[in-house]
């Protein structure tokens, strides 16, 4: 939740960067943050056609991540707000009360957290799994990290650069180009990690990840804002981005939804949640696209 969505948040983080300071766009980096919340849940519906023994991604993982699940919710409708405050609503220098106000949220929601988990510790300690046998020096990972983290720096800061090309020489919206191809690319890493943790068996490291990575994509996106010097950054952004925070809302409300019913099996290939989220998703692509047109 905090860990392991922190660095896999990293592309998002390097790309936001990027396109404020150096394409100085608002779209891209809007985009890219709304449309990783999205696809985050799109990976977590896909999940569930991978989990073994025709059960349910949401009904075997735990309930914990509902209140996780919350926290997003309300970071994103707050950013979502920020898409049609006037410009006065900021604290000098350009940076948005939004952002602020979801930096303060944040902090206190780890904090929530981690105390609710602290509550929790004779559970999470009946249900710790088996560590792995190989072993590795702290100074090879601390190095093997580095050097990876590095050629992910690399190619974030690039992406922002040739999205803008594409944006412009395909006659798309930066909004459309930031949601679908950006947000795609810089979601990788959690897509790499979720599906070696179910094949590891370790679901509740799936989900934590890819809704950790949800609210830690809010804090990224008021990070974007202290980079972006010509105004607000949610302010300068199109509004159509909204389409991409509501329909995060109503796939982060099915997620909960499927946690709280807990239906442990499912008849088909993928359960009526996860069909759902996956719906709403190609939906939300759907209505980008037209607005386009």
């Amino acid at each position: 939740l905090v860990l392991m969505a922190s660095v896999t948040s990293l592309p998002e983080l390097m790309t936001g960067v990027s396109a404020t300071v150096i394409v100085r766009s608002a779209d891209l980096a809007v985009g890219d943050i709304f449309g990783s919340c999205a696809f985050n849940l799109f990976i977590l519906a896909m999940l569930d056609a991978f989990v073994p023994r025709h059960q349910s991604i949401f009904g075997i993982a735990s309930q914990t991540h509902i209140l996780a699940a919350a926290m997003s919710i309300i970071l994103l409708s707050l950013a979502g707000a920020g898409l049609f405050l006037p410009a006065y609503f900021s604290v000098g220098a350009g940076l948005g009360l939004i952002s602020v106000a979801c930096i303060v949220i944040y902090l206190v929601s780890i904090r929530v957290l981690y105390r609710f988990e602290v509550r929790r510790k004779a559970m999470l300690a009946a249900s710790e799994e088996k560590r792995t046998a190989m072993q590795m020096p702290l100074r090879k990972v601390i190095l093997r990290y580095a050097l990876f983290a590095a050629i992910i720096i690399g190619a974030a800061l690039l992406l922002p650069y040739f999205a803008n090309h594409i944006a412009e020489q395909a006659s798309l919206s930066k909004s459309f180009v930031g949601t679908l191809f950006v947000a795609v690319s810089t979601s990788l890493p959690e897509i790499a990690v979720s599906i070696a943790a179910i094949r590891l068996g370790s679901i509740d490291l799936a989900v934590g990840n890819l809704l950790g990575s949800n609210i830690f994509n809010i804090l990224i996106l008021s990070l974007d804002d202290l980079f972006y010097s010509d105004a607000v950054l949610l302010h300068d952004a199109s509004d159509a981005n909204i389409l991409s925070v509501f329909s995060t809302l109503l796939m982060t409300a099915i997620a909960i939804a499927g946690l709280m019913f807990h239906a442990e099996t499912k008849r088909y290939r993928m359960a009526l949640d996860a069909f759902l989220i996956f719906a709403v998703y190609l939906l939300n692509l759907l209505l980008l696209y037209k607005l386009d047109q």
